[in-house]
């Protein structure tokens, strides 16, 4: 058989092959980027991953969005496995307390409400239906929406129901470990004291507290908010969004379970910030993000400690960050995943998905060398995805209508950025929405939030006055029966997870 080598260009051959690649820090984002790459080109380069056991992760992120379903699949990784090994629980959404005004609920879910027309969305149809007095409230056409509010889950056909998951941070790292080192992974213990830049601009290799070198051609940094890689050795600057976003402090713990878990997240707004509960198999996630601009810590510390409940496991433990991306997530040799690149509060759960996300870029665009255009493609592409997260957790600020506190109030004059404005003029004047591709939020979750967050479109589509009065009242009536009807056959979403053999536990 005669084989014909690709023709390269000089500049290409000038160029190191890409042979050895090098993590640098572990945790979720760590052995996630361990667990890609080994699974697609374990066999074509060496993987090392340095860690240290005296360095702890943030482990502020236990919710997860329907995307690592997705990131799962196409690693074989089984979902009854995952979920005995990290304590897992199932999410269909996120429940904001308080966050239109005191005492006001409203759940973002996973689901699609109702069924659109090729011409306008389910909205339309709905907002006339309204109007006529004869639509119930959005909720009752959402399958998810509804299974949340009666804490149902279960498997539909045809992949019928979108979830997620609630999960041990630290359990899914060492799971992941297992997965990665099965498929050739290395994993060095050890504290990163120097990384060592060569003659060509080029990260070279990291040197340990031991005295011990590791060399590499390509270089991952999941060094957290230190990050030592991309920020420290190879001076990447970082873009500051805290004129959008205020807050910059938060706390972690984890309680006791004092009841059945829900299938949802709770994301509480409070006096300067707001707090998360995480629902997990064998104990409650607990979190509070505030401004320390508007609340002492201590103050801060105590909203949170007297807001508990069951016993508290682990001493709070602070985290300090500036919310914001690096200018470039990748840059010559390196590319920075996690918190060493970008870090968004988690509001809508998004820290383990733009992990996932920097993942699979790096993979369908992973170099046999690093040229400049790939780096390109990556930044903008990781760059456009940001923005689109960004915007869509400013608006839960923008739209609240709570005043009662200086934060709240300081938030109302705060400027928001075009592309978000335009999104919401959109929908207040039209009732529609757009999406465009790679975005993560489809326009049911702008719907959602939106409509959850007070805003009632002024018009719809004429597409919806071209449905008879009968058609319409069956359309709306038939779909909110089906999805009652589905929502009520589920099971208890603790009968559900009992499902799960409790087999090895970490």
């Amino acid at each position: 058989m005669r084989t014909t080598a690709l023709d390269t260009s000089d500049d290409d051959r000038a160029r190191k092959p890409v042979r050895r690649v090098v993590i640098a820090g572990g945790g979720t984002a760590g052995w996630m980027a361990a667990a890609g790459i080994s699974k697609m080109f374990g066999r074509v380069v060496d993987i090392t991953l340095v860690e240290s056991e005296e360095i702890g992760t943030v482990g502020v992120g236990e919710a997860t969005i329907p995307t690592l379903v997705t990131f799962h699949r196409a690693l074989d990784i089984a979902e009854q496995e995952f979920m005995s090994a990290v304590q897992g629980t199932i999410k269909l959404g996120i429940s904001f307390e308080n966050w239109l005004e005191r005492g006001h609920r409203y759940i973002h879910s996973f689901g699609v409400n109702g069924k659109d027309h090729w011409s306008a969305g389910f909205q339309h149809f709905w907002l006339r239906g309204r109007a006529e007095g004869m639509a119930s409230g959005y909720e009752d056409y959402c399958v998810e929406l509804q299974a949340a509010l009666q804490d149902r889950f279960g498997h539909l056909p045809r992949n019928g129901i979108n979830y997620a998951y609630h999960m041990d941070a630290s359990h899914y790292a060492r799971f992941l470990r297992r997965f990665s080192e099965t498929n050739g992974v290395k994993r060095v213990e050890g504290k990163i004291v120097e990384v060592a830049v060569g003659d060509d601009g080029d990260i070279a290799s990291l040197s340990l507290e031991d005295g011990s070198t590791i060399d590499g051609d390509f270089f991952v940094d999941c060094t957290g908010f230190r990050a030592l890689l991309i920020g420290k050795a190879l001076n990447v600057g970082y873009e500051d969004w805290s004129h959008w976003l205020f807050n910059d402090s938060a706390l972690a713990t984890q309680t006791t379970a004092v009841r059945d878990a829900v299938p949802y997240t709770r994301a509480i707004a409070g006096t300067a910030g707001w707090q998360w509960r995480i629902p997990l198999q064998h104990r409650v996630g607990n979190g509070i993000v505030y401004s320390s601009r508007y609340i002492a810590d201590d103050e801060a510390r105590h909203e949170f400690l007297s807001s508990l409940e069951g016993e508290i496991i682990k001493d709070p433990w602070p985290v300090r960050f500036r919310p914001g991306r690096r200018m470039k997530c990748w840059h010559r040799n390196c590319v920075a995943l996690g918190l060493a690149g970008s870090f968004i509060e988690p509001l809508e759960s998004t820290t383990i998905h733009l992990i996932q996300r920097g993942i699979m870029h790096l993979l369908q665009l992973f170099p046999q060398v690093v040229t400049p255009a790939a780096v390109a493609q990556y930044n903008a592409q990781l760059a456009e995805e940001l923005v689109h997260v960004r915007d869509f957790v400013v608006m839960h600020y923008h739209l609240t209508r709570r005043r009662d506190t200086p934060y709240w109030r300081a938030i109302a004059q705060m400027d928001i950025p075009d592309t978000l404005r335009h999104r919401i003029d959109l929908f207040r004047e039209t009732g529609s929405v757009f999406h465009v591709p790679g975005e993560l939020f489809g326009a049911n979750s702008w719907i959602q939030v939106m409509m959850g967050q007070g805003v009632t479109p002024r018009r719809y589509h004429p597409t919806a006055d071209a449905m008879s009065e009968e058609g319409l009242r069956r359309f709306l009536d038939d779909i909110r029966a089906n999805v009652l009807a589905t929502a009520g056959k589920l099971p208890p979403h603790m009968e559900y997870m009992r499902s799960y053999a409790p087999a090895a536990r970490p």
